[in-house]
């Protein structure tokens, strides 16, 4: 029930605080938590759009589930905008909450938070919350998310923004799933954007896991990425490799 109160807490503090737009290494995240489970986790994307450099992110990750309902990661992240140098950009820590068990409810829910401390004071703290679903049909995984993001302390106006992430997945086998990924921003959350001026991606996406022995686990996902709006990138290439164990 604490939990749960303090999820609730931030979700009413982040909805009353220049538009938000996926990093080129965002990643759909999933409802699950696997209770006393360690994660290393390298993260990586690169995004071109017609008359704009190249821009290219990527993140390092230590994760750990403390609890049955609560897994926790920190993340430092690096950006390059074209030919520049790649340099660091932030400190991201996130949470996850799992609410009940799998197969409870209707469809499985999680809740996420994210802190993210920019290396640059001017861009101030970045708090990212939302709920997480997912629902499986047979060998059909299905994810949906609904995230709201706000900027503290930062030189530009402070609003709250509504972004997604979702996903279809086949579950062919372990090593080798297939689907898609698409992931997009509207604007303020009370007052979207005009289409022309929100960012939506969309494109294929492969998944797959193989056992190293033990409770060693490698996992990887990745997607390329074509834009739906003409305000998103022309391409989006994107991965995640994980090591549990």
């Amino acid at each position: 029930m604490k939990a749960r109160a303090a999820v609730a807490a931030l979700l009413i503090a982040a909805t009353y605080g220049p538009s938000a737009y996926a990093d080129p290494d965002d990643y759909v995240a999933l409802p699950g938590v696997e209770y006393g489970e360690r994660e290393l986790e390298l993260r990586f994307g690169t995004a071109t759009k017609s008359g704009e450099d190249r821009a290219s992110a990527a993140s390092l990750a230590f994760g750990y589930g403390l609890t049955p309902w609560w897994a926790t990661e920190v993340y430092a992240k690096y950006n390059r905008s074209g030919s520049e140098a790649t340099r660091f950009d932030a400190i991201e820590w996130e949470n996850k909450f799992e609410i009940g068990e799998p197969g409870q409810y209707f469809v499985d829910m999680g809740f996420l938070v994210e802190l993210e401390w920019a290396n640059d004071r001017a861009e101030g703290y970045e708090l990212r919350i939302g709920p997480l679903f997912q629902k499986d049909f047979g060998l059909v995984q299905t994810n949906f998310n609904f995230l709201l993001e706000r900027h503290f302390r930062s030189d530009e106006h402070e609003v709250t923004e509504l972004g997604y992430q979702w996903q279809v997945k086949y579950r062919w086998r372990p090593e080798f799933e297939f689907g898609l990924q698409g992931f997009g921003d509207v604007g303020k959350w009370n007052d979207w954007d005009p289409h022309d001026v929100q960012t939506h991606t969309v494109g294929p996406a492969i998944f797959g896991k193989f056992p190293l022995g033990g409770q060693q686990v490698f996992k990887y996902n990745a997607a390329v990425l074509f834009k739906a709006s003409s305000a998103a990138a022309d391409r989006t290439l994107r991965a995640q490799l994980e090591y549990e164990f």
